[in-house]
């Protein structure tokens, strides 16, 4: 029963930090006419997120080995809920993006805590089953996130999607009160936090494992950057059309999280790791097919993009769970680095998507297959060991 209240909690808190991504996105010609700044100008806003939840999560995670899970996850949640509140008052396109900044630090704390709550709970192949579920909340975040944000903003303008998140981080620390987590030893007497941080970052499984999982993440987060302005910009798509795309993506992520949850204990971690990543291969190239030879169909970008998150779906949560179980350092630090690495690859990879970003779909196809063809050389090499 313990294990289900913490597994609850921990998916709505991944879910909250998630849909920072994505829910403002059918916004984005709104918020760039209302400040006034060019779209891909605002666009940056995802990049800048993804680099706010990176920048304090190896902070965030030694502060919950130190202080406990509770108050490290209520201090972020009041973060994220602040700059939630304050991000519509922003008159500029600086103040937006250094909101989204302080937005995206409190994003990495709850990240990193609903990670380490389902650690605490759950190990071996248990542990993978447990991720796919916060797996499932992910990209249901990015997929469903971005369709409550396109009703958010044709009904009553984009400040509400950001209104929304707030309300939402004060309605998450409301329920904490009445959660008790499981047990938690305060640690003593250890090394400091960046020498255990170095002494797992030099494990090289553990840092494959990593990888794997943000090369895969990159290729959803550069979909997420390019495709408003080539859906809404080349192929004039409305807000509203934009937002219903999120619910094939979500479908093809809960399929295959669905499918870790179910097969993982009997199929083996690495065996479906290595079909995951095929799959994003296959979708990612599919795409770049399409791009560069029917480029007049948008259902050959985003048809193919949802195979490619099928995929994602499989090896993420295996990622995860083998970069844990193959850290020589034990708590959540493996949670908290691995997360750190994401995020820093992910907002990478969003800095270099809207630069790229134009009405033409080969140059996110191409990108994607780079990122895919990266993750299966990492995949090989752990098969290999």
């Amino acid at each position: 029963m313990k294990s289900t209240t913490t597994l609850t909690i921990a998916c709505s808190a991944a879910f909250l930090s998630q849909v920072g991504i994505s829910s403002y996105l059918p916004a984005v010609p709104a918020i760039a006419q209302s400040l006034p700044a060019a779209e891909n100008q605002v666009a940056l806003a995802l990049a800048v997120y993804l680099i706010g939840m990176a920048l304090p999560m190896l902070l965030w995670g030694s502060l919950g080995e130190r202080l406990g899970r509770k108050p490290v996850l209520l201090t972020a949640l009041g973060l994220y809920a602040v700059a939630s509140a304050a991000i519509p008052s922003a008159y500029t396109i600086e103040s937006f993006l250094s909101l989204r900044l302080i937005q995206g630090l409190g994003a990495g704390g709850v990240s990193v805590m609903a990670r380490v709550l389902i650690r605490d709970s759950f190990s071996g192949a248990l542990l993978a089953k447990g991720l796919s579920w916060l797996g499932m909340t992910f990209v249901i975040a990015l997929g469903i996130g971005q369709f409550i944000g396109s009703l958010l903003q044709v009904a009553f303008g984009w400040a509400a999607i950001f209104y929304g998140l707030a309300f939402a981080a004060i309605g998450l620390m409301i329920s904490l009160q009445w959660v008790t987590f499981p047990v938690w030893v305060k640690t003593s007497g250890q090394m400091p936090a960046w020498r255990i941080y170095g002494t797992i970052l030099r494990h090289p499984a553990f840092l494959r494992a990593a990888l794997i999982g943000g090369l895969g993440y990159g290729v959803i987060i550069a979909f997420n950057t390019y495709a408003p302005l080539i859906l809404q910009g080349r192929f004039e798509w409305s807000a509203a059309q934009y937002g219903l795309l999120g619910w094939p993506i979500s479908g093809a992520y809960l399929a295959g999280a669905l499918m870790v949850n179910r097969c993982v204990a009997r199929i083996g971690r690495l065996s479906m790791m290595s079909w995951g990543m095929a799959l994003v291969m296959i979708g990612s190239a599919t795409m770049l097919l399409g791009s560069l030879f029917a480029g007049g169909l948008a259902i050959l970008l985003w048809l193919p993009y949802c195979l490619a998150v099928f995929g994602q779906s499989m090896s993420y949560p295996i990622s995860l769970s083998l970069a844990n179980d193959r850290s020589p350092v034990s708590g959540s630090y493996a949670m908290a680095l691995s997360g750190f690495i994401h995020q820093l690859m992910a907002a990478t990879i969003g800095g270099v998507a809207s630069l790229l970003a134009s009405q033409q779909a080969w140059p996110l196809a191409l990108l994607c297959v780079a990122l895919a063809g990266g993750a299966l050389l990492c995949v090989a090499r752990s098969r290999a060991d």
